[in-house]
Protein backbone atom coordinates (compact mmCIF):
# COMPACT_ATOMS: atom_id res chain seq x y z
CA UNK A 1 0.00 0.00 0.00
CA UNK A 2 0.99 3.63 -0.34
CA UNK A 3 0.81 6.06 2.57
CA UNK A 4 0.58 9.80 2.07
CA UNK A 5 -0.01 12.03 5.06
CA UNK A 6 1.42 13.29 8.30
CA UNK A 7 3.58 11.40 10.77
CA UNK A 8 4.87 12.52 14.18
CA UNK A 9 7.92 11.79 16.27
CA UNK A 10 8.60 12.87 19.84
CA UNK A 11 12.32 13.03 20.47
CA UNK A 12 14.79 13.87 23.18
CA UNK A 13 15.95 17.39 22.22
CA UNK A 14 19.58 16.39 22.82
CA UNK A 15 19.30 14.10 19.80
CA UNK A 16 17.51 16.58 17.56
CA UNK A 17 18.16 14.93 14.22
CA UNK A 18 14.62 14.22 13.05
CA UNK A 19 15.65 12.28 9.93
CA UNK A 20 18.25 10.11 11.64
CA UNK A 21 17.60 6.47 12.42
CA UNK A 22 20.99 6.18 14.11
CA UNK A 23 19.77 5.42 17.64
CA UNK A 24 17.59 2.57 16.42
CA UNK A 25 20.46 1.31 14.25
CA UNK A 26 22.87 1.27 17.19
CA UNK A 27 20.59 -0.31 19.77
CA UNK A 28 17.87 -2.14 17.84
CA UNK A 29 14.17 -1.84 18.53
CA UNK A 30 11.00 -3.88 18.50
CA UNK A 31 10.85 -3.69 14.69
CA UNK A 32 14.49 -3.33 13.70
CA UNK A 33 17.52 -5.44 14.48
CA UNK A 34 20.78 -3.83 15.55
CA UNK A 35 22.50 -2.47 12.48
CA UNK A 36 19.23 -1.56 10.71
CA UNK A 37 18.37 2.16 10.77
CA UNK A 38 14.75 2.94 11.60
CA UNK A 39 12.53 5.89 12.33
CA UNK A 40 9.78 5.14 14.82
CA UNK A 41 6.93 7.55 14.13
CA UNK A 42 3.31 7.82 15.23
CA UNK A 43 0.27 8.54 13.16
CA UNK A 44 -0.98 11.21 15.57
CA UNK A 45 0.72 13.65 17.99
CA UNK A 46 -0.68 12.18 21.22
CA UNK A 47 0.53 8.70 20.36
CA UNK A 48 4.00 10.14 19.64
CA UNK A 49 4.04 11.74 23.11
CA UNK A 50 2.85 8.52 24.77
CA UNK A 51 5.56 6.59 22.95
CA UNK A 52 8.19 9.05 24.22
CA UNK A 53 7.16 8.62 27.85
CA UNK A 54 6.93 4.83 28.11
CA UNK A 55 9.38 4.50 30.97
CA UNK A 56 6.61 5.34 33.43
CA UNK A 57 8.10 8.67 34.42
CA UNK A 58 6.57 12.08 33.82
CA UNK A 59 7.18 13.45 30.34
CA UNK A 60 10.67 14.91 30.08
CA UNK A 61 11.43 17.81 27.72
CA UNK A 62 10.50 16.56 24.29
CA UNK A 63 10.79 17.85 20.74
CA UNK A 64 7.69 17.00 18.69
CA UNK A 65 8.37 16.85 14.95
CA UNK A 66 5.81 16.56 12.17
CA UNK A 67 6.65 14.99 8.80
CA UNK A 68 5.00 15.03 5.40
CA UNK A 69 5.23 11.46 4.10
CA UNK A 70 4.74 9.79 0.74
CA UNK A 71 5.83 6.18 1.28
CA UNK A 72 5.44 3.02 -0.75
CA UNK A 73 5.24 0.14 -0.35
CA UNK A 74 4.08 0.10 3.28
CA UNK A 75 3.10 -3.12 5.03
CA UNK A 76 -0.05 -2.84 7.17
CA UNK A 77 0.59 -5.00 10.22
CA UNK A 78 -2.80 -4.00 11.66
CA UNK A 79 -4.42 -6.17 8.96
CA UNK A 80 -4.79 -9.76 10.28
CA UNK A 81 -4.84 -11.18 6.74
CA UNK A 82 -1.58 -9.41 5.86
CA UNK A 83 0.01 -10.73 9.06
CA UNK A 84 -1.20 -14.25 8.31
CA UNK A 85 0.43 -13.95 4.89
CA UNK A 86 3.73 -13.39 6.71
CA UNK A 87 3.10 -16.31 9.08
CA UNK A 88 2.61 -14.16 12.19
CA UNK A 89 -0.24 -12.96 14.37
CA UNK A 90 -1.02 -9.79 16.28
CA UNK A 91 0.28 -11.58 19.39
CA UNK A 92 3.69 -11.83 17.71
CA UNK A 93 3.79 -8.05 17.37
CA UNK A 94 2.68 -7.50 20.96
CA UNK A 95 5.23 -9.82 22.57
CA UNK A 96 6.58 -8.34 25.79
CA UNK A 97 9.83 -10.29 25.70
CA UNK A 98 11.27 -8.94 22.44
CA UNK A 99 14.23 -7.41 24.34
CA UNK A 100 15.05 -10.78 25.92
CA UNK A 101 14.77 -12.44 22.52
CA UNK A 102 17.12 -9.80 21.13
CA UNK A 103 19.75 -10.60 23.79
CA UNK A 104 19.80 -14.18 22.46
CA UNK A 105 19.95 -13.18 18.80
CA UNK A 106 17.00 -11.72 16.96
CA UNK A 107 13.48 -11.10 18.22
CA UNK A 108 10.49 -12.51 16.33
CA UNK A 109 9.34 -8.95 15.60
CA UNK A 110 12.77 -8.10 14.17
CA UNK A 111 12.71 -11.26 12.03
CA UNK A 112 9.38 -10.09 10.58
CA UNK A 113 10.89 -6.66 9.87
CA UNK A 114 13.90 -8.27 8.16
CA UNK A 115 11.60 -10.31 5.91
CA UNK A 116 9.55 -7.24 5.01
CA UNK A 117 12.69 -5.22 4.22
CA UNK A 118 13.95 -8.07 2.01
CA UNK A 119 10.56 -8.05 0.24
CA UNK A 120 11.03 -4.37 -0.59
CA UNK A 121 8.82 -2.70 2.01
CA UNK A 122 10.06 0.70 3.19
CA UNK A 123 7.84 0.89 6.28
CA UNK A 124 5.27 -0.90 8.40
CA UNK A 125 2.14 0.34 10.17
CA UNK A 126 1.87 -1.25 13.63
CA UNK A 127 -0.34 -0.84 16.68
CA UNK A 128 1.09 1.31 19.46
CA UNK A 129 2.08 -0.71 22.50
CA UNK A 130 2.68 2.34 24.73
CA UNK A 131 0.74 2.62 27.96
CA UNK A 132 -2.44 4.67 27.99
CA UNK A 133 -2.72 5.16 24.24
CA UNK A 134 -6.11 5.60 22.66
CA UNK A 135 -7.71 2.45 21.24
CA UNK A 136 -6.55 1.94 17.67
CA UNK A 137 -3.45 4.13 18.10
CA UNK A 138 -0.94 3.35 15.37
CA UNK A 139 2.70 3.90 14.64
CA UNK A 140 4.72 3.66 11.48
CA UNK A 141 8.23 2.25 11.51
CA UNK A 142 10.33 3.35 8.55
CA UNK A 143 13.39 1.43 7.35
CA UNK A 144 14.02 3.33 4.12
CA UNK A 145 13.26 6.97 3.48
CA UNK A 146 14.67 9.88 1.52
CA UNK A 147 14.14 13.62 1.19
CA UNK A 148 11.57 12.83 -1.49
CA UNK A 149 9.55 10.41 0.63
CA UNK A 150 9.79 12.08 4.06
CA UNK A 151 10.26 15.74 4.88
CA UNK A 152 10.22 17.59 8.16
CA UNK A 153 7.58 20.31 8.31
CA UNK A 154 9.59 23.33 9.44
CA UNK A 155 8.70 26.35 7.27
CA UNK A 156 10.19 28.80 9.78
CA UNK A 157 13.51 26.94 10.05
CA UNK A 158 13.16 26.41 13.79
CA UNK A 159 15.14 23.17 13.79
CA UNK A 160 18.05 24.71 11.89
CA UNK A 161 18.26 27.44 14.51
CA UNK A 162 18.09 25.00 17.42
CA UNK A 163 21.37 24.12 19.06
CA UNK A 164 21.12 21.46 21.78
CA UNK A 165 23.14 21.86 24.90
Amino acid sequence: MRFTGLLYRAMNPIWSQPLSGEGARRFGGRFNAKGVPALYTAMDPMTALREASQVGQPLNPTLLVCYEADLSPVFDATDPAALAGQGVTAATLATDDWRLQMEKGIASTQALANRLIAQGFCAMIVPSFARNVAPGARNMVLWRWSDQSLSVIDPEGRLAAYTPG
